[in-house]
């Protein structure tokens, strides 16, 4: 069993819609999400890969998994945080996202950390 107080990871999320680069008429809503990744846990842990779970309005989804975020596997010894921006394109104003990250702590054991569901929304969309 994990003990979980020594691989704590806080995962805080905000979000922007960005009606510069969308297009509206043709079902393009583009939004940047920052992510800070904070080990508030007593072992060193490294960033492996994420898998994010992206809900359009209307039901459909995708699915995006890969090595580290923007590039990077950050190393987050205990205390530590990484915070980065990146971003994403729905086809409706109102979507979501969730996911995982999966982790390797110094002493060797891997755990995945739950991202949880955040809200993607236009302005004046959601009241």
């Amino acid at each position: 069993m994990i003990d979980e107080k020594k691989y704590d990871i806080d995962i805080s999320v905000r979000t922007i819609y960005l009606p510069d680069q969308s297009d509206e008429n043709n079902s393009k809503h583009v939004f940047a999400y920052t992510i800070t990744i904070a080990n508030t846990g007593t072992v060193a842990t490294q960033l492996i890969s994420r898998h994010w779970i992206i809900n359009n309005g209307d039901g459909t989804y995708q699915e995006v998994r890969g090595l580290g975020v923007v590039g990077e596997q950050p190393l987050l010894k205990p205390g530590d945080s990484f915070e980065y921006t990146s971003g994403t394109v729905i086809s409706t104003s109102v979507g979501s996202m969730k996911g995982s990250y999966q982790m390797a702590a110094e002493d060797g054991i891997h755990f995945d950390v739950e991202i949880p569901e955040f809200i993607l929304s236009a302005p004046r969309t959601l009241h």
